[in-house]
C-alpha cells in the first residue's frame, strides 16, 4: 500500500479510501444492496489487511447504519488511531446550520463509537445557511477536538473557494481535502474546482472513481442487484452512455495491452490526475486486491490523452 498526506493535514492516509455506502441495513430504504454488519465488518478487516487505512462513511448512510458498521468493525479489529474515518453532514435537518452541525457531529460520534472523526466533510453547499456560521461551527468542532481536520464534497468551485476564503479571513479551519465527482466519463471539475484545489494543495478524493463499474468491466450493467437497483448511478450515467461507451472501450483496449485490468487502467489514469485516494465503494473483497494493482500501471502521456481524447462536456452531476 502506498500513504501521503491529506492535503496540509497531518492525516496520513492510504492512496486508497473505502467508500462504506455498501454497509448498511437494506431495510432502511436507502439501498437495497447494502451488506449487513457481519459482511462489513469481513469487507473492512480484509481491506486492513491490505494496508488501507482511509474509510468514508455519512451520518445519511442507510440511516446512520452505516457507521454503525464501521465504527463496529474498526472497534473489533484494530486501534483507533491506526486508521483514518471520515463521516459527512448536510442532509439533515438544518443541513449546515451551527445547531446542525453540532447535533450531526455528535450522532456520528456516538453510532461510530468514537470520541472524535478524523475528517468530517460538509456533503453539498448550503444555499440557506451563511458560510461564516458554517465555517465558524465546523472550526469550533475541531477547536474542540472532536474532529481533526475538514473536508468538502461536490459543489460549484466558486463555492469552495469562497468558503476558504472565509476561513482566511477568520482565522478558522479551512478545508484540505475535496470529495467530488470525478472519472473518465465525468470530468467537468477539470474547469474550476480542480485547479482551485491544486492551487490551495487541497487533495482530492473523487467518489464513483469507476462510474459505478462502468469503467470496470465492457457490460455498461450486470444483473448484480447494485446495477440493477441504483438509481442514483443510473441518473449519473446511463442518459449519456452513447458518447462514453467509447471511452469505456478505451480502457478495455489499454488494459489488453499492457495486461491489467480496467480497474487499475482507469484508477492509473486517476493517480496520473493528482489523485490522492478514490473513493472504492466494494461489497467484495476481490475489488479491494484487483484496485491495489493499479499502482503497478504506469500510463504513457499518449495513453492519458487516448482515454481523454473522446470526452465530451456534460451537465452537472453532483454540485446542487
Amino acid at each position: 500500500m502506498e500513504y501521503s498526506k491529506l492535503g496540509n493535514s497531518n492525516l496520513q492516509v492510504s492512496h486508497l479510501c473505502v467508500g462504506c455506502m455498501s454497509f448498511g441495513d437494506p431495510g432502511s430504504n436507502f439501498h437495497a444492496w447494502t451488506l449487513n454488519a457481519e459482511e462489513s465488518e469481513m469487507l473492512v478487516k480484509h481491506a486492513l489487511d491490505l494496508g488501507i487505512n482511509f474509510f468514508d462513511t455519512a451520518n445519511i448512510y442507510s440511516a446512520g447504519t452505516s457507521e454503525e458498521y464501521l465504527g463496529r468493525a474498526i472497534k473489533n479489529n484494530i486501534a483507533r488511531d491506526k486508521v483514518v474515518i471520515a463521516t459527512k453532514a448536510y442532509y439533515n435537518e438544518g443541513k449546515l446550520s451551527k445547531a446542525a452541525i453540532q447535533h450531526e457531529i455528535d450522532e456520528s460520534l456516538k453510532r461510530l463509537g468514537t470520541d472524535y472523526v478524523d475528517l468530517y466533510i460538509i456533503h453539498r453547499f448550503d444555499y440557506d445557511t451563511p458560510i461564516e456560521e458554517t465555517m465558524e461551527a465546523l472550526d469550533g468542532l475541531v477547536k474542540a477536538g472532536k474532529v481533526r481536520a475538514l473536508g468538502a464534497s461536490a459543489m460549484y468551485g466558486y463555492q469552495f473557494n469562497n468558503m476558504q476564503l472565509a476561513a482566511e479571513k477568520n482565522g478558522w479551519t479551512p478545508f484540505v481535502s475535496m470529495q467530488n465527482h470525478y472519472n473518465l466519463l465525468y470530468r467537468e471539475d477539470e474547469r474550476e474546482m480542480i485547479p482551485i484545489c491544486k492551487q490551495q494543495n487541497v487533495a482530492l478524493t473523487p467518489y464513483s472513481p469507476l462510474a459505478a463499474g462502468r469503467l470496470s468491466r465492457l457490460e455498461w450493467k450486470t444483473d448484480s442487484k447494485r446495477s440493477q437497483t441504483d438509481k442514483t448511478a443510473i441518473s449519473k450515467y446511463d442518459s449519456t452512455q452513447e458518447m462514453d461507451y467509447n471511452i469505456v472501450l478505451r480502457v478495455h483496449e489499454l488494459a489488453e495491452k499492457y495486461g491489467f485490468t480496467m480497474t487499475q487502467i482507469s484508477l492509473a489514469w486517476q493517480y496520473a490526475k493528482g489523485v490522492t485516494a478514490p473513493i472504492i465503494g466494494a461489497t467484495k473483497a476481490k475489488y479491494f486486491e484487483d484496485a491495489i494493482g493499479a499502482f503497478n500501471v504506469k500510463l504513457t502521456s499518449d495513453d492519458i490523452s487516448y482515454l481523454e481524447e473522446l470526452y465530451v462536456p456534460h451537465k452537472i452531476v453532483g454540485a446542487l
